[in-house]
């Protein structure tokens, strides 16, 4: 299941505190596309399905569905807000190869 850095935890409590929607969880998912084969979704979800993975960190709810669980086993999901690189990003082991822009892989 993919785990979730303090910073990322902290920027994702913050979103969903403005959301005002407390029984909101961040959806984590792998859907097929981009142009290395897989890509990521990531949006703010209430219907949690009985075999969705779930994992809750510092306050914030991850659901992750049973077939995007496997290709995310082990990933890291961060934050980072700098000069070169700003938002969410997936470090993820399973990952053979990634696409320039980062967004998808294989």
């Amino acid at each position: 299941m993919i785990t979730l850095t303090d910073t990322a935890a902290n920027k994702v409590k913050e979103l969903l505190d403005a959301e005002g929607e407390p029984e909101m969880a961040l959806r984590v998912a792998v859907r097929p596309g981009g142009c290395s084969g897989f890509s990521y979704e990531m949006f703010f979800d209430t219907d949690v399905a009985d075999d969705d993975v779930t994992l809750e960190k510092d306050g914030v709810r991850v659901v992750v569905d049973p077939s995007s669980a496997q290709l995310l086993t082990g990933a890291t999901l961060d934050y980072k807000d700098g000069l070169q690189q700003a938002g969410f990003s997936i470090d993820n082991p399973n990952a053979q190869r990634t696409c320039g822009c980062g967004q998808s892989f294989s």
